[in-house]
């Protein structure tokens, strides 16, 4: 009866870590793919804050971002 009990955590414990790194890699392809955010909605948030961004300021914000992420 113990036996089976630890079966079954360890059973638990490997499928939550395979879960996770399996959800990892899918959302990073995922981000990838699809970016959250890109240059022209970087501009555009800035333009409506009534600031013109030069191109090296996008540059830079953008390679934050990507740095975060």
């Amino acid at each position: 009866m113990l036996h089976d009990i630890l079966l079954v955590l360890l059973g638990l414990i490997v499928g939550a870590i395979l879960g996770f790194v399996l959800a990892r890699f899918y959302m990073k392809k995922y981000l990838q793919k699809n970016p959250p955010i890109n240059e022209k909605m970087i501009e555009t948030l800035m333009s409506g804050m009534g600031r013109k961004p030069s191109q090296k300021q996008v540059k830079e914000l953008m390679r934050q971002m990507n740095k975060m992420m």
